[in-house]
């Protein structure tokens, strides 16, 4: 499928062919979702942790004699039923890291940039590199451009100094293309892909 290419000025300077088997991927919501989850699950730091009976710090006498008071039987005050007590099966210090296949992973990041191309919000730019790292170029740009949140994703590397720029701009995302993930592309409206960045996903993906 054809796509123009666009400057940073915003001007039309050629036009590339976009794989189909790469941009023209049939959108599943559920694949997405899989690998959304995924990487949201592997972020998470698992640090929660309540007291079990054995976290609490207490006498581990029996509180009182077992029969003759009228109460309830108790051999600690430690026990959950206890004020100050532990928590049965509270949470524990884990991982919620889970695996996902790289065939899932690898069609998930596709389906991603097709889902793009089909809403007509993925835009190919000739190269994300500015001679000066100015954010009030930058965001002349973005707003001559018409991009309120964007990830742009470059090739190999990213210009240090359109990075430097872009530092400072709310909702803009820059990424090399080893970078390139489904829950950072969705989650900003416009997908901007340079030259040099379709060529190296099209390397990776087909």
């Amino acid at each position: 499928m054809k796509c123009d290419v666009i400057s940073l000025e915003n001007k039309t300077v050629g036009s590339i062919d976009l794989d189909e088997a790469v941009f023209g991927v049939p959108v599943r919501a559920d694949i997405l979702a899989r690998m959304v989850n995924w990487q949201l699950a592997k972020r998470r730091a698992g640090t929660h942790k309540a007291k079990g009976i054995s976290d609490v710090s207490g006498t581990t006498k029996k509180p009182f004699r077992q029969k003759g008071t009228g109460r309830a039987r108790q051999g600690s005050t430690r026990s959950p039923q206890m004020r100050g007590g532990g928590v049965i099966f509270g949470p524990v210090v884990r991982s919620h890291a889970h695996d996902l296949t790289k065939k899932v992973r690898k069609l998930a990041l596709k389906t991603a940039l097709s889902s793009k191309q089909a809403d007509g919000k993925l835009v190919v730019l000739e190269s994300a590199k500015l001679a000066e790292a100015k954010t009030s170029y930058l965001a002349k740009s973005l707003k001559t451009l018409g991009w309120k949140s964007a990830l742009i994703i470059d090739g190999a590397e990213v210009d240090a100094n359109f990075a430097r720029a872009a530092s400072n701009l709310f909702e803009l995302d820059v990424l090399p293309s080893q970078g390139a993930n489904v829950h950072d592309i969705l989650r900003r409206d416009t997908l901007v892909l340079t030259q040099d960045a379709v060529a190296k996903l099209v390397e990776r993906l087909k």
